[in-house]
Parts: C-alpha cells; sequence; structure tokens
C-alpha cells in the first residue's frame, strides 16, 4: 500500500448513538482528538506522512519520523492524529491545536527549533496494512485487534511519542468520555461499526461533537469570494463578545446559501460606519497579526490575503451554535441560529461560556 491514500470519513450525529441501529456487531467507541489526521507509511527507514487531503506532513514533524522508526512496526500503515499537549497552569497536559497549526512552518530551520520546543505526538487509531497484509478490507473489529497486537507496547514506553488510542464498546463509557474528555481539548467521541471495513474517503464512522448556543455581536462582514457590485454578496460575518468593556474578536459565521449571502448584503448595509468609528478600527495600522487576532491584520499565515473587512455598528447580536473554544475564540466557524434583537449588545460577555472541566491529557492516554 502506497501513497495517495484517502482517509475513512465520518458522518455527525447527536448524541452518543446506539449500537444495535447501525451494526449487528455493535460500535467501537474511541475519543475524538483535535490534531491533524495523518496516515503513516512505515517502510524500514523509510517514513512518510500525509495529511487528510493527501498532503506531504513529513518535513514539518522530523522529531515524529524519528519517533515512528523506533516505535511503530517495521512495515505498516496507520491512520491517526498528530498532536501537540503542553501543561497549563494547573499542571494538568492539553491539547494545543494553535501551537499545533504554527508547526507548519516554510523555514527548515524554524520546523527543527519548534521540534524541540513544542514537539507532536501521534495517537493511532486504524490499521491499514501491517508486513505483507492489508487490513483494509477486513472489519474494524480485527483491524483493531491486530493494531493492539502491534501497538499494545506503546502504552508503557517511556517518552515515546506514538500511541495506541483507547476504545471501548459500552456506550456508557463513551458518554462518559464525552463529557470527561473535553477537558484535556478533545473534541468529541467517534464510533465505527465492528464488522465495516476501511472505506477511503467515505463517511462510514460516526462522530458525536459537542453543541453549545451562545448571544454573540455583530461586529461586521466580509464579501464572499463570488461577489460582484451588481451582485453583492455577504462570505462570513465577523463576531464579537465584550471583556472589560472592550469588543473581543471571537470568531465567524458563514456557510449561508447564496440567496441568504444577498439578503444579508442589503439589510446590513444600514449598520455599516468608517473603521475609524469602530471599536476595532485601532488596528488598522497593523501589518502583523497582534494578539487578539483582529480581523483585517495580516500573519505569516494569511500570505498576502485580503483580510479586509465591512465595519459594521455593533448594534446588533447573533445567536450562534459552536462546538469548543480555542482558547479565547471559537474553535471552528460558528453556525447562524437567529437574531436576538431582545438582547442589548454590551450584555454579551464570556461569562456566557460554558467551560468544560478540566481533564488531564495524560488520563486520556493511560487508558
Amino acid at each position: 500500500m502506497l501513497p495517495p491514500v484517502l482517509p475513512m470519513l465520518a458522518k455527525a450525529v447527536s448524541g452518543v448513538p446506539d449500537p444495535a441501529k447501525y451494526d449487528a456487531q455493535g460500535l467501537s467507541f474511541e475519543p475524538k482528538w483535535d490534531g491533524f489526521r495523518c496516515i503513516v507509511f512505515r517502510d524500514g527507514d523509510e517514513v512518510e506522512l500525509a495529511s487528510r487531503n493527501t498532503k506531504p506532513l513529513t518535513r514539518y514533524f522530523p522529531e515524529l519520523v524519528a519517533a515512528m522508526r523506533a516505535e511503530l512496526p517495521e512495515r505498516c500503515v496507520l491512520d491517526g492524529e498528530i498532536f501537540v499537549a503542553q501543561a497549563g497552569a494547573d499542571g494538568k497536559g492539553r491539547l494545543q491545536f494553535e501551537v499545533l497549526q504554527e508547526r507548519i512552518h516554510p523555514a527548515a530551520s524554524r520546523i527543527n527549533l519548534l521540534a524541540e520546543q513544542t514537539p507532536a505526538d501521534f495517537v493511532a487509531f486504524d490499521l491499514l496494512a501491517l508486513g505483507d497484509e492489508s487490513y483494509v478490507d477486513r472489519p474494524f473489529a480485527e483491524r483493531r485487534a491486530a493494531l493492539e497486537e502491534a501497538l499494545g507496547h506503546l502504552g508503557a514506553a517511556t517518552g515515546g511519542r506514538c500511541h495506541l488510542t483507547r476504545t471501548s464498546t459500552d456506550p456508557a463509557v463513551a458518554e462518559e468520555w464525552f463529557h470527561q474528555f473535553e477537558g484535556a481539548g478533545l473534541d468529541g467521541v467517534v464510533a465505527k461499526p465492528l464488522s465495516a471495513p476501511y472505506a477511503p474517503n467515505a463517511r462510514t464512522m460516526l462522530k458525536i461533537k459537542h453543541e453549545r448556543t451562545a448571544d454573540v455581536v455583530l461586529a461586521g462582514f466580509r464579501e464572499h469570494k463570488t461577489s460582484t457590485p451588481e451582485n453583492p454578496l455577504i462570505g462570513s460575518l465577523l463576531l464579537g463578545l465584550y471583556d472589560g468593556g472592550e469588543l473581543q474578536h471571537i470568531g465567524v459565521s458563514a456557510s449561508f446559501t447564496a440567496q441568504r449571502r444577498a439578503e444579508l448584503w442589503h439589510e446590513l448595509q444600514s449598520l455599516v460606519v468608517p473603521i475609524e468609528e469602530h471599536p476595532w478600527g485601532r488596528w488598522q495600522e497593523f501589518l502583523v497579526a497582534n494578539p487578539g487576532r483582529q480581523p483585517g491584520t495580516q500573519s505569516r499565515w494569511s500570505q498576502g490575503k485580503d483580510l479586509s473587512f465591512t465595519p459594521l455598528r455593533p448594534d446588533r447580536v447573533i445567536e450562534v451554535k459552536y462546538d469548543a473554544m480555542e482558547g479565547r475564540r471559537f474553535r471552528h466557524t460558528a453556525h447562524f441560529k437567529r437574531w436576538r434583537d431582545d438582547r442589548d449588545p454590551e450584555s454579551c460577555g464570556y461569562d456566557q461560556l460554558e467551560q468544560p472541566v478540566r481533564y488531564d491529557l495524560a488520563d486520556v492516554l493511560g487508558g
């Protein structure tokens, strides 16, 4: 088996599912890791890391390549996740996706420095090939058993960078993991039918992710890439929350139909204000990213993209659906639910956001 190989995907479901409804043999539950999906190809000293969209990741993680040569079977193809974990002030380890993103850098010197300062780990959760045998067509129950036999030593490896994810066939355990492991930065729970083969690029797995709502202030918008003067369209809405009297950028909301994009553009024109009159106007002079990652500022990740936005008078409140926080921002794009014209914008602060119970990543890996 050689790259490229597209990974098996998951479709979202609401709540931990009843195994009997999806597979006669049941479901295998496991934590949903929040990192870079990665297919690992190892053949002796030759190691290749491929992303979800088959792009190469190998050069960015030299410490992982070395670890895989030392810790993984001589010849194997594994599906898993690359992550970076760091201890917080409480001493508990937690996944740090923003730190992981910084590992993708064009300069070799920077890559080598970050490999020492913020080393990554790899957690395996599926087996595609081992030695001369392909496991793609085998049911997950067989793939998992072979994976445990091949990687079962990793849990006891002192200082190792490769791990084997824990699993359970008990929905009650999955429910506990869903609530507990978020405190370590994990993204939810994944369920795999025990009788299903590995299906590249097919949504045969199930994912259960955290879902919450928040009332946020509408602070601006960016136009859609297909927007024209004759047919102006909204691309995304810029959202904020108040903290200490200042409006902080918390994320964006997008994913509208073409008709709704046009309606929103016309609906919001009465709120447009000059940037000098906007709470984020002071950031317009910056050419690099600022600590609050305010809209319109550049970073090495933006690569010269047009990050300008249309500022809006922060008079309106939106209820959005989001899954998790990354620092002081939404981890992913939030989903628009409804207008909240009954809410005062200044009353929309960070105190409304649910904070997960802290949980140590070492306890997740320790199982």
